[in-house]
């Protein structure tokens, strides 16, 4: 299994500032657990733009944050909602939702790494 978070590429993007990449960290979490429902319900009303608005703010959060795995499966979600092809968003946002709880593991043991 690849890492969840490349540490080295997302301390490179904060200037080794760990108090700032542990309070990026924090922000991630809470727009992800805002937007997780969001995604959910676009999904049931098979509403296409706000499925694909959705992905693409996802993929930009996941990609800042160095979070490959999760970057990667939004890049397809991003992608399903451009083509209007939903028939794989089910399990790819079932695979979001346990990406993220392998996220908020490594994010906790970063922050008492850090000692924080």
């Amino acid at each position: 299994m690849s890492q969840v978070i490349d540490l080295k590429d997302v301390l490179e993007r904060v200037q080794d500032d760990k108090e700032l990449l542990l309070e990026l960290f924090d922000i991630f979490t809470e727009d992800f657990n805002s937007k997780r429902d969001q995604f959910w319900k676009a999904l049931e009303k098979h509403d296409l733009v706000a499925f694909q608005h959705l992905a693409h703010g996802l993929k930009g959060a996941t990609g800042n944050i160095s979070a490959q795995q999760m970057h990667e499966n939004c890049v397809n979600l991003d992608k399903m909602g451009k083509e209007g092809n939903m028939l794989n968003a089910k399990p790819a946002l079932e695979l979001l939702d346990r990406q993220f709880a392998e996220f908020k593991v490594e994010a906790a043991r970063l922050k008492a790494q850090f000692g924080k």
